[in-house]
């Protein structure tokens, strides 16, 4: 059976691999490029769901291994599901747990059934399989399903190790496939006279791994195109290599994998590394960055990065960003903000937050725009200039 992948590609860049499209889910379309601020814990860190939809964002990021310890995958079923629980009426991308497992070297052991590891909270043990995790994602409710893989640190690990956790993660790829086609024997996705997609299950996307190495990312890639998914995962990168490590990695994934299935690099969100990654045929981003710098008064603005904590925003009428369209700019000053932080109210936490993700989202209008219009690679120089 030939699998649908329900992703339209609407324009490409004639100078880089960039591209715009739409993917669309149970829950709506998702217009890519696209950042997904993450909900690690049915909850963007100091946000409600209120605020995620006023910034714009049509996909959000969530956790299997979290959600299975606390509170529970049985609880999230009983409850109706994930978008329920949190009430979240957007699409959901739920990430694995590899890399949380991954995380935890003291406590879990990799072997060819899966992986055991003790749970941080209590120390209890567990089993995570390549069909089990299929079975809390499908209890967890998300629109989008991800495959357990084998992930590995990035600096400088040997090729061996690459090589061994390549090759568990491409035969725990080949069971998490056959477990979800077990559990969603009906493909339920057709595609309407305008281009659109009506999809009625979740989507599967498998994760390519490879450490910093191109011929085993070519050789990941080669083997996740051959299975029957709806777009394609990069992982494993992000974690200590270098910025041309990193370039070398996905443009080997992107070279090799088929163009009509979008490509998502897991944990990936400051602007550098997400446009230099759109340059090279990437789709999809989530990372927890834009909310982790913003508890430390850090923001993201069109002229760079900002940092509230600086004596000088402290008698600042302006908003954060003049250029920026969000609730914290459109309502309070620096000086306002700059005094929530020294103050340590929490609210000040609340609005950089906000502040950042949709300088994220932003971006990610303003990259799909240029794709279109023929002048990405300016953009990114643009940008770029401001982060160096």
């Amino acid at each position: 059976m030939t699998l649908i992948s329900p992703f339209r590609i609407l324009s490409k860049d004639t100078r880089s691999k960039a591209r715009t499209g739409v993917l669309y889910t149970k829950h709506g379309a998702v217009h890519t490029p696209v950042f997904m601020p993450v909900a690690t814990q049915a909850c963007v860190k100091a946000l409600t769901a209120d605020d995620i939809r006023d910034v714009g964002a049509e996909c959000i990021l969530s956790n299997t291994y979290h959600l299975y310890l606390r509170p529970g995958t049985n609880t999230l079923e009983k409850m109706g599901g994930l978008h329920k629980f949190m009430n979240w009426s957007g699409s959901i991308l739920t990430d694995s747990g590899g890399f949380q497992v991954y995380s935890l070297p003291k406590f879990r052991k990799i072997k060819e059934e899966g992986v055991t590891f003790q749970s941080h909270h209590d120390g209890s043990k567990h089993l995570f399989t390549p069909e089990n995790v299929i079975d809390f994602e499908a209890q967890i409710g998300s629109d989008i399903w991800t495959m357990l893989d084998v992930c590995i640190h990035a600096k400088n690990p040997t090729k061996h190790e690459a090589r061994e956790a390549l090759d568990i993660t491409k035969r725990w790829a080949e069971r998490a496939e056959a477990a979800y086609h077990k559990k969603i024997s009906q493909q339920n996705i057709t595609q309407n006279a305008d281009g659109s997609f009506t999809v009625g299950n979740s989507l599967l996307f498998g994760i390519i791994q490879g450490s910093i190495y191109p011929d085993l990312r070519r050789e990941a890639a080669q083997h996740m195109a051959a299975l029957r998914t709806h777009g394609y995962c990069i992982g494993g990168l992000s974690l200590g290599e270098t910025l041309d490590q990193m370039n070398a990695a996905v443009s080997a994934v992107t070279d090799v994998l088929p163009e009509g299935k979008p490509r998502y690099f897991m944990g990936l969100g400051t602007p550098i590394e997400i446009l230099n990654s759109i340059e090279r045929g990437v789709d999809m981003f989530d990372c927890v960055w834009p909310t982790r710098v913003a508890r430390n008064g850090q923001a993201m603005t069109s002229q760079g990065r900002l940092n509230i904590k600086n004596a000088e925003f402290r008698l600042q009428e302006g908003p954060l960003d003049p250029e920026c369209d969000c609730y914290t700019c459109r309502h309070y000053s620096r000086a306002y903000i700059s005094h929530l932080f020294r103050s340590a109210e929490l609210t000040s936490h609340r609005l950089i937050s906000i502040h950042n993700i949709r300088f994220l989202i932003r971006l990610m209008e303003r990259a799909r725009e240029a794709i279109k219009n023929g002048t990405f690679l300016e953009l990114k120089d643009e940008v770029i200039s401001k982060y160096k």
